[in-house]
């Protein structure tokens, strides 16, 4: 291992809210690793098939399938964020699940998060969706004051940098679906410039109601069986997911100097776009994607031919399979030792903003054990991409990691309908040996990259948000559902209060 650059980031700390019951590091990748299944049909509480029997049956059947949370979405405590009852059923989801995760990814990291009022420290999200801004539609003059809480996305990092005073940079990205990956791309060149000493990136999905996903359905971009077959001869689309994932990064060497726990190293990221590389604006660009990669790999300063895993965009799309092959083949593909590809999607589904991150979270998790997880429904290759000549092999199960680098590096991709394409290059950790032995002053000591919070009642401001079994504390629910009692549209019953109220 080289000395730590000043160039490279380390990944000190990682919470995230996914499909399956995921709550921590360690039941991510016991969900990869068992492969199981996440998908399931859409709950009542979302949308029912009644409401969209309007549509043509074509449609109505791809918006039959999601990967959901299994936590209530709408249940929080807003006086732990310092907002009034008034104000808490406005306030969209999204922000208030992000909120959550990143003070859990804080205190993962080994971070009071009390003890960052008044630093430089970074916050930065993607986000796009906009389900809850359609529910807090009224006549003009019923529009509540704090209805402007769910129509702005970057309320969700300024209320979490005001509840902590947060002082570096905060910006929210909207990049498609590669949003969460572009917006660890500007956290890592904060960093590298110095504009922040600690950053925090994240990405949030929820599907809350029908109306995003009736575009894409009318598209045929979903999976009508439920199904996201990677690269598989049986791909026909992919199914929407749900989650939140939020990373804290530092500079690599500062993460040494302060003997933080180091999930892994950022070696490089670079973005660009499709332009008029592509056939139409939302079709993927092969030489769009070969020029983001070896960006990336020009800055990582590595050889293509080192990388023993590719995380790949992977959507199961007819279109976009054999076009991303082909690049990754391009770069990647030549090699004498072998190179494990794979797409976090067929476990959680496409995730969207959080997909990249999603992605990353698992690369990381592989370069740290040393093995990969398993792709599900891949049974044989799309008629479409011929991988003979490559080294590209798809996992069934989990694999030691394939060839024998002195040190393991992974390569994550994210694109976007919009023509966005970002790719990251990761590392395992450095072996420095001491680096748990006295953690820095007011730190938490963190032995194994797995161990995260299970009780968050440790502090005042986390008290309330604690559902274990053992803690009877809880989150309060109903309340802040934003449904009404009263019989009145879908739309009502699952946004904000109606008018009036």
């Amino acid at each position: 291992m080289k000395r730590p650059s000043e160039q490279h980031l380390a990944v000190i700390g990682a919470s995230c809210r996914l499909p399956g019951g995921v709550n921590s590091l360690a039941s991510f990748w016991q969900l990869l690793a068992e492969k199981r299944e996440t998908v399931r049909e859409v709950p009542d509480e979302r949308w029912t098939q009644e409401e969209v029997s309007g549509l043509p049956a074509e449609v109505a059947a791809r918006l039959k399938w999601g990967a959901f949370l299994d936590e209530d979405v709408y249940a929080y405590d807003p006086a732990f964020f310092g907002i009034n009852d008034h104000e808490a059923a406005w306030i969209d989801p999204h922000h208030r699940l992000l909120a959550e995760t990143l003070w859990e990814a804080a205190e993962h990291a080994g971070i009071p998060p009390q003890s960052l009022s008044g630093k430089p420290v970074g916050t930065y999200f993607g986000l796009y969706n906009k389900e809850y801004l359609l529910r807090a539609q009224r006549p003009l003059e019923e529009i509540d004051a704090y209805a402007m809480n769910a129509s702005i996305h970057s309320m969700a990092a300024g209320r979490i940098a005001f509840l902590l005073d947060l002082q570096g940079p905060q910006m929210t990205l909207e990049a498609g679906c590669s949003s969460g990956l572009a917006a660890l791309h500007a956290a890592c060149q904060g960093l590298r410039s110095g504009e922040a000493d600690l950053a925090f990136a994240g990405a949030c999905v929820l599907i809350l109601g029908p109306e995003e996903s009736v575009p894409p359905a009318r598209w045929s971009f979903f999976s009508p069986t439920g199904s996201c077959s990677t690269f598989d001869s049986a791909a026909d689309g992919y199914v929407r997911g749900e989650g939140c994932i939020v990373f804290a990064l530092k500079r690599l060497p500062d993460a040494v100097r302060d003997k933080d726990r180091i999930l892994g190293v950022i070696r490089s990221s670079a973005v660009n776009q499709n332009g008029r590389r592509s056939s139409r604006l939302t079709a993927p660009s092969t030489d769009a994607q070969i020029d983001v990669c070896r960006q990336a790999l020009r800055a990582a300063d590595v050889a293509a031919a080192d990388v023993g895993l590719v995380e790949a965009h992977g959507t199961g799309t007819a279109v976009g399979d054999p076009l991303e092959f082909g690049a990754l083949a391009e770069i990647y593909g030549a090699g004498t030792q072998p190179c494990a590809l794979g797409s976090v999607k067929t476990n959680i589904g496409h995730t969207e903003p959080v997909a990249g991150l999603a992605g990353l979270l698992k690369a990381l998790l592989a370069v740290g054990r040393g093995q990969v997880p398993p792709n599900r429904h891949f049974r044989q290759w799309n008629p479409e991409i011929d991988p003979t000549g490559t080294r590209f092999f798809v996992p069934a199960e989990v694999a030691p990691w394939p060839g024998r680098q002195e040190s393991r590096l992974a390569a994550v991709s994210s694109l976007s309908v919009t023509g966005a394409n970002v790719h990251v290059i990761v590392e395992q950790a450095p072996p420095v040996l001491d680096r748990y032995q006295s953690p820095g002053p007011g730190r938490t000591r963190r032995d194994s990259p797995d161990t995260g919070p299970r009780c968050l009642c440790r502090t005042s401001l986390t008290r309330s948000l604690c559902d274990a079994p053992t803690c009877g504390s809880g989150r309060q629910s109903s309340r802040l559902r934003g449904r009404s009692s009263s019989t009145g549209s879908p739309r009502s019953r699952r946004g904000p209060p109606p008018a009036g109220q």
